[in-house]
């Protein structure tokens, strides 16, 4: 009786947000921000390769400007169902970086370097977009990554950098421009993305930016496919296919697992999965396209591993 009264009164004493907190073993925000930032990674690591495919039957331009706008009609059926508000001004900013870097810039560039380049090249070349987002959101985002933080990130960009010389004999092609210049505009609207998630929410995000861009994408489309519509029906199955996977995935679901990751763990931190994007491009490009798999791509992948686990252990300072 004595032990139940004092259970009791343990319980009445407990403040009510030490009730709710998450047990002590659960996993922190900045590890479930890594784990699903890494699910959005894993969708996005199969877009070089359905590119390539879409581009293959279809017009480069209408596969990049074309996805954004299926990607736009299903963000204008999520934000009804979820009757959300309209984004506040200060917000449009941002959300023009998100438009501007992710929905535009970054698929019309690679969708022109998918012509020419070999998915898994290409896919290399998206290694340095780590540093390039922790840049972003160190100059614009006020978060201060520490010197190992830094020499994570510069050792992991040094190898998929060595190794996309390597595959292509020393040099650069200006296929190779085209793909750092998508990632340098990805970078910057991953960063402004990232901390506008933490405000609005990345679902919001993406569906905000996604209508943005939308009045000028569509008279764009419809201009650039008018006459091509023959063309368009002899692309085949494989080419739609592919166009279907970077307009639903890549464009829309990919960017509510990635913005929420940013959200709960930070940009920086959480921009370091990327690492492992292009090895996972590398396995997507030999299931979907049949390009051959080798050795050294796996030793690299293991060793870009090994750089994001110590990169997490770095210290990350967060406004």
């Amino acid at each position: 009786m004595h032990q139940a009264s004092a259970s009791a009164k343990r319980l009445v004493n407990t403040p009510a947000a030490a009730m709710l907190a998450p047990p002590r073993g659960g996993l922190s925000e900045e590890t479930r921000g890594m784990l699903i930032g890494l699910i959005g990674v894993a969708i996005f690591s199969l877009t070089l390769p359905f590119t390539r495919l879409a581009v293959a039957g279809l017009d480069p331009l209408f596969v990049a400007l074309g996805r954004a706008l299926v990607a736009a009609v299903l963000a204008a059926a999520w934000l009804a169902w979820r009757r959300a508000p309209l984004p506040p001004r200060g917000a449009l900013p941002a959300l023009a970086l998100v438009a501007g870097g992710c929905i535009i810039g970054f698929p019309w560039l690679t969708s022109i370097a998918m012509r020419t380049l070999p998915a898994g090249h290409g896919a290399v070349l998206v290694g340095v977009l780590p540093l390039a987002t922790a840049v972003c959101a160190a100059l614009g985002g006020g978060e201060r990554p520490s010197a190992g933080f830094w020499a994570m990130s510069l050792l992991g960009s040094a190898l998929v950098a060595g190794f996309a010389l390597r595959q292509s004999g020393g040099s650069l092609q200006a296929a190779d421009l085209a793909m750092f210049a998508a990632v340098l505009l990805a970078a910057a609207g991953y960063a402004a993305g990232g901390r506008l998630a933490q405000r609005m929410g990345g679902q919001q995000v993406i569906c905000w930016a996604l209508l943005l861009a939308a009045p000028l994408l569509l008279p764009l489309v419809v201009w650039h496919s008018w006459g091509q519509a023959e063309a368009m029906l002899r692309a085949g199955a494989r080419a739609w296919t592919g166009f279907a996977y970077v307009s639903i995935f890549s464009m829309f679901i990919g960017f509510f697992f990635w913005y929420r990751g940013m959200a709960l763990g930070g940009v920086a931190r959480v921009g370091q999965v990327q690492l492992v994007q292009p090895f996972l491009s590398l396995l997507g490009a030999s299931l979907v396209l049949g390009e051959a798999l080798e050795w050294d791509k796996l030793i690299f992948a293991l060793a870009v591993i090994i750089v994001v686990g110590l990169g997490r252990k770095m210290q990350v300072k967060r406004p």
